[in-house]
């Protein structure tokens, strides 16, 4: 958090593109569809955890530091420059906040894995730091933060073993029940650690048991923008998630109160798309609001006429709804590719000095966002679905949300971020991670095999069409919370740019890809 001079800034600031016509073909069937083994899941889940816990107990039990106000403007360093949370409503007390109590028995909080200066996320750097400076903090968990419920971590190294992915890739152990009535069945697991492996923590059988998968956890910030709860979607309300990650990694013993999940949901963000019951304590659209502040090179993200930074993007949500600019018309309104507007006015900067030349960089990484065509094939959800193999797009055709970046329906996608094998991309890291061999024995891709690091979204559909399908994330505040993609596979934002420019054949210059990457990391 800012002290010193940044005071009155923080004071001041909180005292105050053209369309462009694109329907693609017939609108694939997202919204609300294949959620049919969800619940299912999500109680196996719960299950798995509890059991877990009961077989193989923590030997340690440190505590967390915790802020006691989290303030109307929280502002932190991050790699890129400082990230800042605007809080519409104003501060919060967290001794009194359920969302930073422990409601668990692991001393676990909501803040454990969703802290400010990780943009509400994880980062992998510092999960390192907390383990180096306290190797008993409630994130290094044999539940979820160990690479296996089993580990050893009887001694220094061997906690470093057994949680090195979540000090390496910032990676949480997700483990969801195998189901009959699936379309698919593991067929075998290389899987480094033996936790898939080994009946009592993983699978019983090709249908049966459990699967681990490893995980970033999402931000728990900018949740007025969401279309999709969890990777995989299969949580249906902000409501439910709270009461399930408490159960799950906190390992509570009951579920917290209706109170409590209204607390928790309220200071994240109550919505309207994903809260049964009217918001209580704040208004529809508040809670937090994340987004870069200061570019280390740009300076102040919201100077000459710029609209960086979170109080813009809390303003953004007054224009948003489920299916705002969706590519496929379910709005039935016309698509823009133009899906962030903040740096405009920075296009047309004159001067050779340092910071104007960063605040051109971002700029012009803006329009190579907004306007470069990419040719779309072999992508599970859109290729498929529209019965399509090529689709012009652009980046807001999977990122179509304006100045927030998400898509604006359920739309989980396969990129190949989860592919393994001879389809393993090679600009992404997937070292560490299981290997999931899976046949289809069921539906239309009955017979094909596939290799996946994370069987994604059809361990929640039970569809073979739906392996290795996860959601995009909300862009804003990446700069604060490496590695990036699901599995945190791409260490650097470069990263994801040389994936997608591999993966697409874009063919960005290596202007285009410094300017870029200037770009996501003010947002």
């Amino acid at each position: 958090m800012m002290s010193g001079g940044f005071r009155d800034w923080r004071a001041c600031l909180l005292s105050g593109g053209s369309a462009v016509a694109l329907l693609l073909p017939a609108a694939p069937a997202w919204a609300g569809s294949g959620d049919v083994l969800g619940a299912t899941a999500v109680a196996g889940e719960i299950a798995h955890a509890q059991k877990m816990g009961q077989l193989f107990r923590d030997p340690v039990s440190g505590n967390q530091a915790t802020p006691p106000v989290i303030p109307p403007l929280e502002i932190d360093l991050d790699p890129s420059g400082m990230i800042a949370t605007y809080q519409p409503a104003g501060p919060t007390f967290t001794s009194t906040n359920s969302f930073f109590q422990n409601l668990g028995t692991n001393r676990r909080t909501c803040f454990t894995c969703h802290q400010p200066q990780d943009g509400w996320g994880l980062s992998a750097q510092h999960a390192q730091d907390r383990f180096a400076e306290n190797p008993t903090d409630p994130l290094f968990r044999l539940v979820d933060g160990a690479t296996c419920p089993s580990d050893d971590v009887s001694s220094l190294e061997a906690m470093r073993k057994a949680y090195s992915l979540v000090l390496s890739k910032g990676l949480i152990r997700i483990g969801l029940p195998m189901q009959s009535s699936m379309q698919f069945q593991i067929s075998s697991v290389d899987d480094p650690y033996g936790c898939n492996n080994n009946p009592t923590t993983g699978l019983t059988g090709a249908q049966s048991g459990t699967a681990s998968f490893y995980r970033r956890p999402l931000p728990s910030t900018n949740l007025g923008f969401l279309s999709t709860i969890m990777w995989d979607g299969r949580e249906s309300s902000l409501f439910s998630q709270a009461a399930d990650a408490t159960l799950i990694h906190a390992q509570a013993s009951t579920a917290p109160t209706p109170a409590q999940q209204q607390q928790i949901v309220d200071f994240e963000g109550c919505t309207t798309a994903f809260t049964p019951v009217p918001c209580a304590n704040t208004p529809s659209g508040a809670g937090l609001f994340t987004a870069q502040i200061v570019d280390q090179s740009a300076a102040y993200l919201a100077a000459d006429g710029a609209s960086g930074g979170p109080i813009s993007l809390a303003q953004e949500l007054d224009n948003f709804f489920i299916c705002v600019n969706d590519p496929f018309g379910c709005d039935g309104q016309s698509f823009s590719p133009v899906i962030f507007t903040a740096y405009e006015a920075w296009a047309g900067l004159t001067g050779r000095d340092p910071v104007t030349g960063a605040r051109l960089a971002i700029a012009r990484g803006e329009e190579v966002f907004n306007s470069v065509p990419i040719k779309i094939t072999g992508v599970a959800g859109i290729n498929d679905v529209l019965n399509e193999p090529s689709v012009q797009g652009f980046c807001g055709t999977c990122h179509d949300t304006p100045n927030a970046g998400d898509h604006s329906v359920k739309a989980p996608l396969n990129i190949g971020v989860a592919d393994a094998g001879p389809l393993a991309p090679p600009v992404l890291d997937i070292s560490g991670l299981p290997v999931f061999t899976v046949l289809c024995i069921a539906g239309p891709l009955a017979g094909e095999t596939f290799q996946v690091t994370d069987v994604g979204r059809a361990m929640i559909s039970g569809n073979c069409a739906d392996i290795g399908k996860t959601k995009g994330p909300i862009l804003r505040g990446l700069a604060a919370r490496a590695p990036y993609f699901h599995n945190g596979s791409a260490a650097t934002l470069l990263d994801v740019v040389n994936f997608y420019d591999q993966r697409f054949g874009i063919g960005f210059t290596s202007q285009q890809k410094s300017d870029l990457v200037a770009f996501l990391n003010s947002l």
